[in-house]
């Protein structure tokens, strides 16, 4: 009897909480289904740009599963600096330099492959004069994987603990009574707010840095920029995230639910935030990753540490994180006076 009644309790627990009962059964079906779009798209084909390169190596080329553009030096060399193709091969008299983008180690893998495989199979009927020369934009070929995905790593734990640290904190101060109680001070309610982002964020951004010197200068993460810009994307994620933890904890009413809103709002990130290769998914599975702010963080991150990019490549980036930080502040805000009237 004893068993019947503790279960029965268990179960009439589940009943009232509906909430935790739709995120127990349907959090692991949306994780499932973005995990299937972006690791079931087609196999990546490299975008290559051939300059003066002979006929018959481009018709080998050709022939592999790969996407050939020709244009001259100049608009080739501009779009791999833009991103917009994966490698270029130039000719030089008896030479056939590969200029590999450099910052996918996955990416150049591929490129490599397909020129090499191409060659091959010019021997022995056509025996091609040229041997590739193999040269780096960005990166080397020691550029490994953690040094590909650390940027996105340090993004994501920063945004990860912050959320969840400043989240679970900003619940327990309405929880234990302590919000009621300043609520019912003079004080308006966006000091409230800027008052408990500051004072948070103190411990934030100590954290952010630790994550980030750790990252760098104990596990020797590629960097090829300045450690000022990537201490910069990591605050303004680490305020995003405690503006959204703070936010969301308004609709929590213990520390359990909040952890709920993890595999909601924090996994989908993961699979968006340049972790896995996206560019040979749906574009239109690519644009739900335009609404989460670890996308623009981890792309910012990885543009400084491997790409070595300055603020005027990143600018937009970091004006996305500032707008969010910002419009996270507004609500938290206008959740306060919701949920909070005096």
């Amino acid at each position: 009897m004893n068993v019947q009644a503790i279960t029965l309790r268990i179960i009439r627990q589940f009943r009232r909480d509906k909430r935790s009962l739709a995120l127990m059964l349907l959090a692991p079906l949306l994780v499932l289904t973005l995990m299937w779009l972006v690791l079931d798209g087609d196999r990546y084909e490299p975008t290559i740009a051939l300059v003066n390169v002979p006929e018959q190596m481009s018709e080998l080329l050709e022939e592999q599963d790969v996407t050939i553009q020709k244009m001259d030096l100049s608009e080739a060399e501009e779009a791999l600096d833009d991103l917009e193709i994966d490698a270029l091969i130039h000719r030089q008299q008896s030479e056939l330099n590969v200029t590999l983008e450099g910052s996918d180690p996955s990416t150049n893998q591929a490129v490599m492959g397909v020129v090499q495989k191409a060659m091959q199979n010019a021997v022995p009927a056509q025996s091609m004069p040229f041997k590739p020369q193999f040269d780096y934009l960005h990166g080397s070929d020691s550029l490994g994987l953690f040094d590909n995905v650390g940027p996105v790593l340090i993004g994501f734990f920063v945004f990860f603990f912050v959320f969840i640290i400043g989240g679970v904190s900003f619940l327990r101060e309405r929880t234990q009574g302590t919000l009621e109680r300043i609520l019912s001070t003079p004080l308006k309610r966006w000091e409230i707010v800027t008052g408990y982002v500051s004072g948070f964020g103190l411990f934030t951004i100590l954290q952010t840095a630790l994550i980030a010197f750790f990252a760098i200068y104990a596990l020797d993460v590629w960097m090829a920029g300045s450690i000022w810009y990537v201490l910069l994307v990591s605050m303004l994620l680490a305020l995003t995230a405690l503006t959204f933890g703070t936010l969301l904890s308004a609709f929590a009413n213990n520390e359990f639910q909040m952890i709920q809103f993890i595999p909601i709002v924090i996994v989908p990130q993961v699979f968006f935030s340049g972790l896995f290769n996206l560019d040979a998914v749906a574009s239109w599975i690519k644009m739900i990753g335009q609404i989460m702010p670890l996308t623009y963080g981890a792309s910012a991150l990885r543009g400084v540490m491997i790409r070595g990019e300055g603020f005027t490549d990143i600018q937009m980036d970091v004006y996305v994180l500032v707008a969010f930080a910002l419009t996270f502040f507004i609500l938290n805000i206008v959740a306060l006076k919701k949920h909070r009237k005096l």
